[in-house]
């Protein structure tokens, strides 16, 4: 369980009103508190200076450390208040409210050379950043405090990426101390390497002598020019050349150009006088990416492989290539040569499975179909279909203890998780219930995901179930907060609110303030440019980008962006869906020459989120329809075959997961 750490006095005044942690702001006796507290946190933000004192109710109030850390930032100049700072660090230790003070109060030392405080605020298992790690060394290199810190030094300088200008004193020290040899300026320069940083071995690569400079750079050209320089090599064959910067050149060659690639692979082989054993990574470099453009030489260029050069991703990809071309031996085959980790997944026992059906092994197939019906994903839910059933997820409630429930809304993180909510300090609230929820044990972090549910912040409760492995509570992690905006969605698009909630679910995770790195906003997670053209075809007024953050205005807009691709795609739902993920674009790329079992086109979907977000949508739909009436559900409209659209087939270009 969570020790406590401050004041628990702080706490006490919000026990009774937590009931089991499921109140709300609405008549709270803490509201005052916290209203107080709202009006002097904005103002220690903007920077106002406290004249009157703080009340008694505000400094018992829980979130009362976050007021005092942002006035403490604001004097982080005034030497006189050094002694408050680093005793607010010293009590408050690694909660939350501490991080963001720490970080500036380490740089302003750092920016004062006051290295003896320096070390006496860092702490190395807190102060995780390069720079604040960097400063620290050189803070030893100031006061002379030197026993082991080269080691130290040299750990940080074997980095495969740029570091920060923090660093330069501590790695001028090691050269000055002549450890900084052409040994580890190489060693560094192959790491970079590995990691594809062809800047950093060319800038690293000037301080070598000549010959050893030479194999970085001809590395580096490899990676920032694959094909000319790998078609350089073939044309000289007497040119030396690492193996291992020669094979990574071609994976790159490969997947910007699977075709001419697979075109060019018997003169490497010739030119560089490779066997089949040293030619088989290069063959299966090929295979991967024709794979994912569905080409039909796939399968050719997997065979040149050997077994023992195969890992996950090229025995799943040798699958999905097989059944894109209905090869269903090579798909038995395939799957039979996985490793028992792989082949035991839901994924490969289902399609095994299909692979005896159609070699005519009834039997077996019955048999692999009825190891995967008790699984609750989408694999089971084809397993349904494929042996004439209805199917019905299979419920698993959280555990529920009201005593440890109540223990567990107590614990002085969560408290302060509840309040910064209320008083509308997201980003703090998810590094508080993050902080708090390390510090449990299992059975408490269960009973804080039944906590977050009430409080109705169903993102950080259905995403801390999964990362303790608990997915089936359907009732507790399908929620419908937003009935009123999705009933109004689905009669004006046609849609099944089942399929609307899906897709919030798996967009935002309920989140209606959801911004993602793409500028995707809201629910649905729209761009402005999408959700605009969407309202003029839909007749639905302008949305501003503040406004796709408001329900009723991205719901409507998301919903109607699904209608528009599910009619583009006459129907289609595995190409709505896909589409709403990917674009129409790329759904429109990936498009079967023929007719095509869902099945098997969703499992040849190129990227990987694209696939998994298919399935996720196609589940949670079939979840929240079933938490309709708790019916077995027909679902076998999945597998209504994929047709291909007039001029849409695209079997080109090699669409990388």
């Amino acid at each position: 369980m969570l020790c406590a750490t401050g004041s628990r006095a702080r706490i006490l005044a919000l026990l009774a009103i937590l009931s089991a942690a499921t109140s709300h702001a609405q008549g709270n006796p803490q509201t005052a508190a916290r209203a107080e507290f709202q009006s002097a946190y904005a103002a220690a933000v903007a920077g106002t200076t406290v004249i009157v004192a703080d009340s008694e109710s505000l400094q018992n109030y829980p979130l009362y450390p976050y007021i005092v850390a942002t006035r403490l930032r604001n004097r982080l100049a005034d030497p006189a208040a050094a002694a408050s700072i680093e005793s607010f660090l010293r009590e408050h230790g690694d909660e939350p409210v501490a991080r963001s003070l720490r970080r500036a109060w380490l740089m302003t030392l750092a920016g004062r050379e006051d290295w003896e405080r320096y070390l006496a605020a860092y702490r190395k298992d807190v102060d995780d950043t390069t720079a604040a790690r960097c400063n620290a060394l050189a803070a030893r290199v100031a006061l002379g405090r030197i026993e082991g810190l080269a080691d130290e030094v040299i750990e940080t300088w074997l980095q495969p990426r740029s570091l920060p200008p923090a660093c330069d004193p501590a790695f001028d020290w090691l050269r000055a101390q002549g450890r900084l040899t052409p040994d580890l300026i190489e060693r560094r320069a192959r790491l970079a390497l590995a990691e594809g940083e062809a800047g950093l071995a060319r800038f690293l690569a000037k301080s070598l002598p000549e010959s050893r400079a030479a194999p970085i750079l001809q590395w580096a050209a490899l990676i920032e020019r694959p094909r000319v320089t790998v078609e350089a090599l073939i044309a000289e064959p007497a040119r030396a050349v690492e193996p291992a910067a020669l094979l990574e050149g071609w994976r790159r060659y490969a997947r910007a150009d699977a075709e001419a690639a697979a075109a060019s692979y018997a003169s490497l082989v010739q030119a560089r006088g490779l066997d089949p054993a040293a030619a088989s990574p290069y063959a299966l470099a090929v295979a991967l990416p024709l794979s994912w453009s569905r080409h039909p030489r796939a399968l050719e260029f997997f065979a040149l492989g050997r077994a023992e050069d195969f890992d996950e991703r090229l025995h799943e990809w040798q699958v999905r290539a097989a059944l894109w071309t209905g090869n269903w031996t090579r798909v038995r085959e395939g799957i039979a040569a996985m490793p028992e980790s792989l082949r035991n997944q839901n994924r490969w026992r289902y399609w095994s499975a299909r692979a005896a059906e159609q070699l005519g092994n009834r039997e077996a197939a019955r048999a692999g179909y009825a190891a995967v019906l008790p699984t609750d994903n989408w694999y089971a839910a084809l397993s349904a279909i494929r042996t004439g059933q209805r199917y019905a997820p299979t419920p698993v409630p959280l555990a529920r203890d009201d005593a440890l429930l109540a223990r567990t809304a107590a614990e002085p993180g969560l408290v302060r998780t509840r309040e910064l909510l209320l008083a509308s300090m997201q980003s703090e609230a998810n590094a508080e219930w993050q902080h708090a929820l390390d510090a449990l044990d299992r059975d408490g972090q269960v009973q804080a995901v039944r906590l977050a549910s009430s409080w109705g912040w169903h993102l950080p409760a259905i995403a801390s179930a999964a990362k303790l492995g608990l997915f089936d509570d359907y009732e507790l992690l399908y929620p419908r907060p937003y009935d009123e905006e999705v009933r109004r969605a689905a009669a004006s698009t046609r849609l099944p609110p089942s399929l609307i909630y899906a897709v919030i679910r798996q967009e935002s995770l309920y989140r209606a303030d959801a911004a993602s790195s793409a500028d995707a906003l809201g629910l649905m997670q729209l761009l402005p440019a999408t959700a605009q053209a969407t309202a003029r075809k839909a007749g639905l007024p302008k949305p501003s980008r503040s406004s796709l953050l408001t329900p009723s205005v991205n719901v409507p807009l998301g919903s109607a962006y699904l209608r528009e691709l599910l009619d583009r795609a006459d129907g289609q739902l595995p190409l709505a869906i896909a589409g709403y993920n990917a674009g129409p674009g790329a759904v429109r790329r990936w498009l079967p020459p023929a007719s095509m079992e869902a099945d098997v086109w969703v499992e040849n979907i190129p990227y990987n989120e694209t696939r998994a977000y298919v399935q996720k949508v196609h589940w949670h739909s079939l979840v929240f329809d079933w938490l309709g009436d708790r019916k077995p559900l027909d679902v076998s409209r999945w597998l209504v075959a994929i047709r291909p659209q007039a001029g849409g087939a695209g079997q080109t270009g090699a669409n990388a997961p």
